[in-house]
């Protein structure tokens, strides 16, 4: 929390890898500073100088996929989402990307698990704050 006692903005980028229709979710480590435990999409503090090279370079780092194992579907609105038990904002740049070839991915030290799910299977899962909601931002049709 700020001095002045209002939430910290941060931003993030929550990138969706879709295949045949499902959607990729990941299980979060206990080596992560938030929500650990918790199912996501791949996610990352914007550090890049824009969401969408974010959004590849956390794609690249914690699945090991190349630019050229995914394409932009489509790009959401950011979505506020207090955290005030973490003194935070979390303004989540959503994305969707298709991939070709689940075989590929291979996970790093964030994320311990993953699983292909069917997109109405999300609210099933105990997952970060909102994911359906950042998924619901992007699952309509194409605006990249």
């Amino acid at each position: 929390m700020s001095a002045n006692g209002t939430l910290e903005r941060r931003e993030v980028v929550t990138a969706f890898l879709r295949h045949g229709g499902k959607i990729l979710l990941v299980r979060r480590s206990g080596k992560v500073g938030s929500y650990p435990g918790c199912w996501s999409a791949i996610s990352g503090y914007l550090e890049d100088p824009t969401p969408l090279a974010q959004a590849r370079r956390e794609i690249g780092e914690e699945t090991g996929l190349s630019a050229e194992d995914i394409r932009l579907v489509n790009r959401g609105a950011p979505l506020e989402i207090p955290a005030p038990e973490l003194g935070c904002c979390w303004v989540v740049h959503p994305f969707l990307f298709d991939i070709a070839d689940p075989r590929r991915i291979m996970l790093d030290w964030e994320n311990t698990e993953l699983r292909w799910v069917e997109p109405g299977a999300l609210a099933d899962y105990r997952t970060v704050p909102k994911l359906l909601e950042a998924f619901e931002a992007v699952a309509t049709r194409p605006v990249v």
